[in-house]
């Protein structure tokens, strides 16, 4: 016979464990995560070993103690032979792009690169000089790192910097950038509404093509990836 209903009162607190402390509000990193100044290198948790089959566009991968960029990729099935993964991939260090192959399922590296915003703040000699904001840690990268992404570098411009064990690997410019016509032919004239264009030197030295209507002392939006006018500021 069962005198009663006893009553088990547990306390959450009494369990406690390092987990309760985990903010909702932390995220896993995406293929090059972001890393904030003030913490230590990252370490991910990985939950799988990555394989061939993983591959696809963007991808970074470390071969032969260097990092490279999956620029293209196919997965191949012969009807003959084990399948295989053709890739063309690109070396951050030295910007030289080959074409490997490899066997499909097989273990790969996945090259630990990350990104860090940096503020280009001004140009030492030959040296184009990036800070982080937070920390004042400055960065120097000469013009064989950034090669001709320079025409578009302006000061006080937010970067991404990519990282690879401690040291720069490449630097990601803005998509749009705003900058000023500083020179146009002035002699050059023609039907505005037909959609001519005309070369206009920018504040930063490059040189574009702009509409007939766009004068000295304008702001363009300009994509940095294709060098294209976009629009008027």
């Amino acid at each position: 016979m069962v005198a009663g209903t006893a009553t088990l009162k547990l306390s959450l607190s009494a369990f406690s464990s390092p987990m309760s402390n985990f903010s909702a509000s932390s995220s896993f990193p995406s293929l090059l995560p972001m890393r904030t100044p003030s913490s230590s290198k990252p370490r991910f948790l990985r939950i799988y070993a990555l394989t061939s089959n993983d591959i696809k566009v963007g991808t970074n991968l470390e071969v032969d103690g260097a990092p490279w960029r999956v620029l293209e990729f196919l997965h191949v099935k012969p009807g003959k032979g084990a399948a295989f993964v053709r890739t063309k991939m690109k070396n951050y260090i030295t910007g030289n792009t080959v074409e490997k192959t490899f066997r499909a399922g097989s273990s790969i590296e996945q090259a630990d690169v990350f990104k860090e915003t940096k503020q280009f703040t001004y140009k030492d000699g030959a040296q184009f000089v990036f800070m982080d904001l937070n920390t004042y840690e400055e960065f120097r990268l000469g013009e064989k790192e950034i090669g001709d992404r320079t025409k578009w570098l302006k000061e006080g411009m937010d970067c991404n910097l990519l990282l690879w064990n401690g040291k720069v690997i490449d630097v990601e410019l803005p998509i749009t950038i705003k900058l000023a016509v500083v020179d146009v032919d002035p002699g050059l004239k023609g039907d505005t509404a037909q959609g001519g264009t005309k070369p206009a030197t920018l504040d930063t030295g490059a040189v574009v093509n702009v509409p007939l209507f766009v004068n000295v002392g304008d702001e363009i939006l300009v994509d940095s990836r294709t060098g294209q006018y976009m629009s008027r500021a």
